[in-house]
């Protein structure tokens, strides 16, 4: 065989310089490598709603990039117990062959990645299809991967400036502060890790939910050109109100503008109806020494909500949201002889505010059924209006926070509904880890379905087939509702909805692995409510079916009912297009 001419020896080994150059330059560890194509492999696979390429991309690299640096320990073990056991034992391979199996885990990783981008897309189309949704070609899903590589990267790169960081450092103390040398890289660690979460816990997380308040609260401030100041005594923000118009909020001033009219109830009841209440009080509500609970109470004996045949105390979302639907279907179902009432104790979405104002929320809903109950209560019993409590999504943790347990509850009120609720709910969570035997967590039945019961669907409402005793509780929840599943228990352990047979609308391939499926179903908070109606976070007219299963007075009935849903979804399909 004729030898290499020295030109082609010279490139090969130009090439191999610039090869060793490159490598040393991105340093890449090929057993993170591997790692990191497995975790990302598993974080394509099916979670509760489907997820486009932005959001995919966003939760695949954060997942590869978690997978690299598992690889890297394994690695530094391997090197650490391992090799000296078994060097010279092994004949270390020639160049050539390192080279190729690098070459082969890029490019296996490289198609192993593609293959499950092109999985990926299908499954993701067979989520939209359950959930009646069109799902994304596969082409334009490919965009995930790239997204992925650079996410990943920039966490890569982002640990290994720390890493530098704490190498400085290290050598800083041991020249001035005499730290021994073996010593110095854990001490610079630890000194680190203590600094950044000072100032995460204090500095900067004030700071940033300080500057999120402030910019959240400009949209607070505006009013949507279709909201206008009420005129009815009735409504908070009118003329006659304690809670002026301009305090109340945007989601405030919407909610009292909107909402059945007097002769709109009796157009679709046919019967004679009042003009229904509704007291609203913002954050800037406040009147001198009062707290908002306070002139809440003060603005529901102004409009004479005591003498009502139905009081219902809704506690908001973060911006000080309530649920139109579920306000309207009280109106029509009581012939607006009824009164709501709600108040604003955050500027940020509910997000935000569950990380940063979850305390708020419970001290919220605490607060106002106090003040209520304590002036409901004083009425003669055959006097008081029913009285009912409602919550959705945070809303619902923090309406149950006013109560101490079940027995508490049905002392104190005579229904409550709570739609969406959040994993963290500590009544809730009480409810479905005390299920009886055999029923399933994503539908589960307490104590026979007695008091409380669990819907996904108009008929769950009616399982089991027993006894419902008042006064109701009713939750409803979806089995692709990532705000209901949501817990940090799924980094470590499989969650009973994964491992028992699933709700209808969560694909059948959806697998439970660890730390993935945490980053999954965390992703799918931010597009619980990008589905349709019935599924993930949208619960749509389902909510109507819940009040009257909770408390539907003598005169509901089923007629009644479907003339009442296309009213107020009508007025649901206007809320989207113009607020």
């Amino acid at each position: 065989m004729p030898a290499p001419s020295p030109t082609l020896t010279r490139l090969r080994r130009r090439l191999l310089i610039v090869v060793r150059h490159i490598e040393i330059i991105i340093d890449l560890n090929y057993a993170g490598l591997v790692v990191a194509t497995l975790f990302f492999a598993l974080s394509v696979t099916p979670s509760l709603v489907p997820r486009d390429w932005l959001f995919q991309g966003l939760v695949s690299g954060i997942n590869a990039a978690l997978g690299y640096g598992v690889g890297c320990v394994l690695e530094w073990l391997f090197r650490l117990w391992v090799w000296p056991r078994v060097r010279g034992r092994v004949p270390e391979p020639p160049t050539w062959v390192r080279y190729a199996v690098k070459s082969a885990v890029l490019v296996t990783a490289a198609l192993g990645a593609g293959f499950m981008l092109v999985q990926s897309a299908r499954w993701q189309r067979e989520i939209s299809a359950l959930m009646g949704m069109e799902g994304t070609p596969t082409p334009a899903y490919l965009r995930t991967g790239l997204l992925s590589v650079a996410v990943g990267v920039a966490v890569v790169a982002v640990y290994r400036t720390v890493r530098a960081f704490v190498t400085v450092l290290a050598r800083e103390l041991n020249r001035w502060v005499r730290v021994p040398r073996e010593l110095a890289p854990a001490v610079g660690l630890l000194v680190l890790v203590i600094a950044v979460v000072t100032v995460f816990n204090g500095v900067a997380s004030r700071a940033f939910f300080a500057v999120a308040n402030q910019a959240f609260k400009v949209r607070n401030d505006d009013t949507s050109a279709h909201a206008f100041q009420p005129v009815l005594p009735e409504r908070s923000g009118s003329p006659d109100s304690l809670a002026e118009w301009d305090t109340l909020g945007f989601e405030g001033r919407w909610f009292v503008s909107h909402g059945p009219s007097r002769s709109r109830i009796a157009a679709v009841t046919g019967r004679q109806a009042a003009e229904p209440i509704r007291a609203y009080v913002g954050l800037e509500s406040r009147d001198g020494d009062r707290t908002q609970a306070e002139l809440a109470v003060a603005e529901l004996e102004r409009t004479g909500a005591f003498d009502r045949r139905v009081l219902v105390l809704m506690t908001t979302t973060g911006t000080g949201w309530v649920n139109s639907m579920a306000a309207g279907a009280i109106e029509y179902m009581y012939g607006g002889d009824s009164a709501i009432v709600a108040t604003q104790y955050s500027y940020l979405p509910s997000v935000l505010s569950f990380l940063a104002d979850r305390s708020k929320a419970a001290d919220a809903g605490r607060e106002l059924f106090d003040a209520v109950y304590e002036r409901w209560s004083a009425l003669p019993p055959q006097a008081r209006p029913k009285l009912l409590v409602y919550g959705e999504s945070l809303g619902s943790q923090g309406s149950e926070e006013a109560f101490d347990g079940l027995a508490d509850l049905r002392a104190q009120v005579d229904g409550a509904l709570w739609v969406g609720p959040p994993n963290s709910n500590r009544l809730w969570k009480q409810f479905v880890t005390r299920r009886d035997p055999g029923s399933r967590e994503v539908q589960p039945v307490y104590a026979d379905g007695l008091v409380v019961r669990f819907a996904a669907e108009r008929a769950d409402l009616a399982r089991p087939d027993a006894e419902w005793r008042t006064p109701r509780i009713a939750y409803l929840q979806h089995a692709s509702d990532p705000i209901v599943w949501w817990s940090t228990d799924l980094i470590f352990s499989q969650p009973d909805w994964l491992s028992e047979p699933r709700g209808s609308d969560v694909s059948s391939q959806m697998r439970w692995y660890p730390f993935v499926t945490f980053w999954q179903v965390a992703a799918d908070l931010t597009n619980a409510q990008g589905v349709s109606d019935g599924h993930g976070h949208r619960y749509g007219d389902l909510v109507i079916d819940g009040w009257a299963a909770v408390a539907a007075p003598p005169e509901w009935s089923a007629e009644l009912a479907e003339n009442v849903r296309i009213q107020l979804e009508a007025a649901e399909d206007f809320e989207r297009a113009t607020k």
